[in-house]
């Protein structure tokens, strides 16, 4: 660039050198020098500077002759084509979304840069740190060039090592499970999370705080967060150094209220803070939100309930007093949605209790805020405030980094009585980003005899806000056949087809009813009434089992609580079912089935990892106005009571030896479940031992001669090994029979497992 202007120079005209794309006029216009006026050194700098601006220049030169300005400009080159070389582990239509340089811009260098770096920030954040990333331009002629990103990406970053300092209540490997971020291990190349993430990083800080926080440490900091990256071993050691402080209990608890229709005992009723127990800030949270809730709907809009915590050092308390006021008058004049790039806006705003031109409150938009991260539809949810327009109007934004939400998988899943199992599925969790479920899944099997034993076609789709309101809605549509030998317990083939039609009512935020219509048709071809292949004739075809086909069309509902803290490893919480299903809404069955189910869930030592769980249920299910169908009773095995085989016991036909079912059953399960001993825990190994029992008896049958008729109790003990393995949970159980009847038929071991890939 070159500048030469004397101080308070006029030119006559100005001339354009070197543009071929962009014409005179359009230069000049970007010049503050005019002819006839006046300019200085100032004035020609300022004018570079605008034509740089314009990212259509590598060059520009501005000098005078005479009384003409002449103006000398090198443009950019438009880019033709953009290419990626060497790269494997990230596609080109990633990469290719991830840059801002495209066909037909204008080449800068320092987007030719910026692009360079978010190349090497996508495959930092992918795990790989020593990747490398050179731009190369290729010359077409004419002003037009293809831009060449050469991808150097090098092996996977691994973090090898997490250390916790600080820690004595909680060990490292407990601490470990808190953290998103894993060590790489040895099937570590199987994994992506053992990728080091700075964002990562930060919210697995705010993890272990929550960890502390919900189990009385109230004073627990996270002093610092290192990553040291050894470049030599190309791979991240992490190093979280905390101070725990001291673990506190609810001391007094106590509500106070300006508000004269509010009565406090009445809100300490719905106080999840009770005194003596552990403190826990995620009790206090949802405390205040119950308040906020309960008093809003006395007709206080603006309703502030705000904690306090006194701490007793000496005696490791904290009291809590929730004081409730008016609050300042404000309204939300306006909900900015911000980042949703594939989520519609008003699957965001749904979330919110409270919307434009409702009075502000903070409980309610920190619980909307809790909503949308739990929804799993984006990568980070962030909300604050700012004044509005007027002193009481306030702008709520809402900040959300859309996520992939698909899947597509691939299962392979094999257990004892069924055989090999494979599995085609796609899952979409925020369909079109209208907050949709859909899925679709394909399955075939293959019995242990290694013939095709069975195959399913399934579709279901829920709309979660049915009708504008917090109902999920949805069907279920499919078709499976089993053919006869397709596992131990289906001596037929057997085709049903049908869907079902769902409606979820929440009641509170744990408890839902769900009611349903369900309708099938059923179609039962090739008996074999025999359990000695030699008898498969027809004097026994038309036995017990009949060829038939009929329509199954019932109502029902089930009532749902759920408190479990992780569905796929559940530590802590209660899972709780009661259902009933009534056929004859038309069709050819008419029953009443009746079930029930309670499962809980705790930490017995969490320092150890060890789980207890306590599972009982049962049912009833009772024909109206004629006996039931075989095909209609609780038939009942392994899956419930280990030690057996699939339908291995309860009533037995004496001709046959096939299980009859019943029409009614109990059982229960005492399990613990701790990490293997001698086995580092990142390999995700851990074992059970447990005891089972129940019954199932009553069966109305077609038959004369029946075995275990009346109620009777089987149970079981044994030991069990669980593999949370990169290809899904596999487990292996092995248990003996302690208590069974004649007729019962036995399996020590017992295998499944599947995987999504």
């Amino acid at each position: 660039m070159g500048v030469e202007a004397a101080q308070a120079a006029t030119i006559s005209r100005i001339s354009v050198v070197g543009n071929s794309r962009v014409d005179q006029q359009t230069i000049a216009s970007y010049l503050t020098i005019k002819p006839g006026k006046s300019f200085s050194a100032v004035d020609v700098d300022d004018s570079v500077k605008a034509l740089f601006a314009t990212g259509m220049f590598s060059d520009v030169q501005i000098n005078q002759s005479g009384g003409t300005l002449v103006v000398k400009v090198i443009e950019n080159s438009v880019i033709a084509r953009v290419a990626f070389e060497g790269n494997d582990a990230q596609s080109d239509e990633i990469l290719g979304a991830t840059v801002e340089l495209q066909p037909r811009s204008v080449l800068t260098q320092a987007k030719v840069e910026s692009d360079t770096q978010r190349i090497l920030e996508l495959y930092r954040r992918t795990g790989r740190y020593n990747a490398t990333v050179e731009p190369k331009e290729v010359d077409l002629g004419q002003g037009r060039v293809d831009l060449i990103f050469q991808i150097n990406e090098g092996p996977r970053t691994e973090v090898s090592k997490i250390n916790f300092v600080g820690n004595k209540a909680y060990s490292d490997w407990r601490l470990k499970d808190v953290v998103a971020t894993k060590e790489s291990g040895f099937l570590g190349w199987l994994k992506t999370s053992d990728n080091y993430d700075p964002d990562k990083l930060n919210a697995d800080q705010e993890a272990l705080r929550q960890f502390y926080y919900n189990r009385g440490y109230a004073d627990f900091r996270v002093v610092s967060a290192v990553a040291d990256f050894d470049r030599e071993q190309n791979s991240f050691f992490i190093t979280f150094t905390i101070d725990e402080g001291e673990q506190y209990r609810y001391g007094d608890i106590h509500v106070e209220s300006t508000l004269s229709e509010v009565k406090p005992a009445d809100l300490e009723a719905l106080a999840l803070t009770k005194p003596g127990d552990i403190y826990s800030a995620k009790d206090v949270q949802k405390s205040l939100e119950q308040m906020t809730v309960a008093v809003a709907a006395k007709g206080y809009a603006f309703v502030q309930v705000r904690p306090r915590g006194d701490r007793d050092y000496a005696n490791h308390k904290i009291s809590i007093t929730y004081f409730v006021d008016e609050g300042t008058r404000a309204y939300i004049e306006r909900i900015n949605i911000i980042g949703n790039d594939h989520t519609r806006d008003y699957v965001i705003r749904r979330e919110f209790d409270i919307g434009e031109g409702d009075a502000y409150n903070q409980v309610l938009i920190e619980k909307a805020e809790r909503r949308l991260r739990n929804l799993g539809y984006f990568k980070n949810v962030k909300i604050w405030s700012e004044q509005g327009s007027a002193p009481d109007k306030v702008i709520v934004n809402v900040q959300v980094d859309d996520k992939p939400t698909g899947e597509v998988g691939v299962g392979i899943g094999y257990n004892t009585s069924s055989g090999i199992i494979a599995e085609l599925s796609f899952t979409e969790k925020n369909f079109l980003g209208r907050g949709q479920y859909l899925r679709a899944k394909v399955t075939r099997g293959i019995n242990t005899d290694g013939n095709s034993g069975s195959s399913s076609y399934e579709l279901s789709f829920t709309e979660p806000y049915l009708f504008d309101r917090r109902l999920a809605g949805g069907f279920d549509l499919y078709r499976k056949n089993y053919s006869e030998g397709s596992s131990d317990v289906h001596p037929y083939d057997e085709e049903l087809t049908g869907g079902k039609l769902r409606l979820g009512v929440p009641i509170t935020e744990d408890a839902t009813l769900n009611l349903y219509y369900s309708g099938y048709k059923q179609s039962i071809t090739n008996p074999s009434n025999s359990s000695d292949p030699t008898k498969w004739n027809d004097e026994f075809r038309t036995g017990l089992i009949k060829e038939q086909e009929r329509f199954i069309s019932s109502v029902g509902y089930t009532l749902n609580y759920n408190t479990i803290d992780d569905v796929a490893f559940p530590r802590n919480g209660i899972y709780a079912e009661f259902g009933q299903e009534f056929a004859g809404v038309g069709g050819d069955a008419t029953f009443l089935r009746t079930t029930a189910r309670a499962d809980y869930y705790k930490e017995l030592f969490e320092d150890w990892g060890l789980v207890g769980h306590l599972q009982a249920k049962g049912g009833y299910v009772q024909g109206i106005g004629e006996d039931l169908s075989y095909l209609d009773q609780f038939r009942i095995g392994g899956e419930t009571i280990r030690g057996f085989a699939p339908e291995g016991f309860g009533p037995r036909d004496k001709d046959t030896g096939y299980a009859l079912g019943g029409k009614f059953y109990v059982a229960g399960t005492a399990e613990t479940i701790f990490p293997m001993p001698l086995i580092a825990k990142d390999y995700g190994f851990s074992a059970a031992l447990f005891a089972d029992a129940g019954s199932v008896w009553g069966s109305d049958n077609p038959t004369s001669g029946v075995i275990s008729q009346d109620f009777a109790i089987r149970a079981s003990v044994g030991a069990g090994i669980l593999w949370q393995s990169p290809f899904g949970l596999l487990r292996a159980d092995f248990a003996v029979p302690v208590m069974k009847e004649k007729g019962d038929e036995t399996q020590i071991f017992r295998f499944s497992g599947g995987t999504q890939f």
